[in-house]
């Protein structure tokens, strides 16, 4: 008797529970699951064109499925649009790409301007990546060879000092096209380090190539 009473009372929960599932225009029914069906905004990188896909989840009046998610209001229902032609990507710093080749060196040197003021702070940044990336060869004081920092079993010793000779007279598009490209036993370090970071590398070696 008990068994056939709870059948009973089961049978208006269920249809309560499937009744509440139901949507209209105006009334997204209850979902258990959402996992933000209904988002609105468009995936760049998501280029599916066909209208009905996952038709068979959506919950929405409109004539989409679920996982239409092209925008009909671009060219070829693109998300992304194409860029302008002939334009050119900068950097958040609106720095251009870096497009002398390895063998502008000369080039370089005369017509490269840092875009970052020498004073404390950005010297004090290019400190930092300086530690991170060159101490291991060039030493804390930029000394070279003569920089006990930079010595390991005198692997080192054909680095040269950034104060001695030539090398402390070198300008700074000099030293980024360097860092850039690399030079002699030196590989280049474009794809370790950003370009506005090479510049403010550059800041702290000048203040080097100046020590006594």
């Amino acid at each position: 008797m008990l068994k056939t009473t709870y059948k009973i009372l089961s049978i208006p929960a269920i249809i309560l529970v499937l009744g509440s599932c139901g949507a209209g225009k105006d009334d997204t029914g209850t979902e258990y699951a959402p996992n933000m069906y209904h988002a609105v905004s468009y995936e760049p990188l998501i280029q599916i064109t066909e209208k009905d896909a996952g038709a068979w989840v959506s919950s929405d009046d409109d004539e989409y499925g679920e996982y239409y998610s092209s925008n009909p209001n671009n060219p070829h229902s693109m998300n992304m649009r194409v860029p302008a032609e002939n334009t050119v990507a900068r950097s958040e710093n609106g720095m251009l790409p870096y497009r002398l080749p390895a063998d502008s060196l000369e080039l370089a040197a005369k017509i490269l301007k840092n875009p970052f003021p020498a004073n404390e702070q950005i010297i004090e940044e290019g400190k930092v990546l300086y530690t991170k990336y060159c101490t291991h060869c060039h030493g804390e004081k930029g000394g070279g060879s003569m920089d006990e920092t930079a010595k390991v079993g005198g692997v080192f010793k054909g680095v040269p000092a950034y104060n001695v000779g030539r090398v402390a007279e070198v300008s700074g598009g000099h030293i980024f096209h360097v860092i850039t490209h690399g030079k002699g036993r030196m590989g280049s370090h474009a794809s370790q380090v950003q370009q506005a970071d090479r510049w403010k590398i550059v800041r702290y070696v000048q203040t080097l190539q100046n020590q006594e």
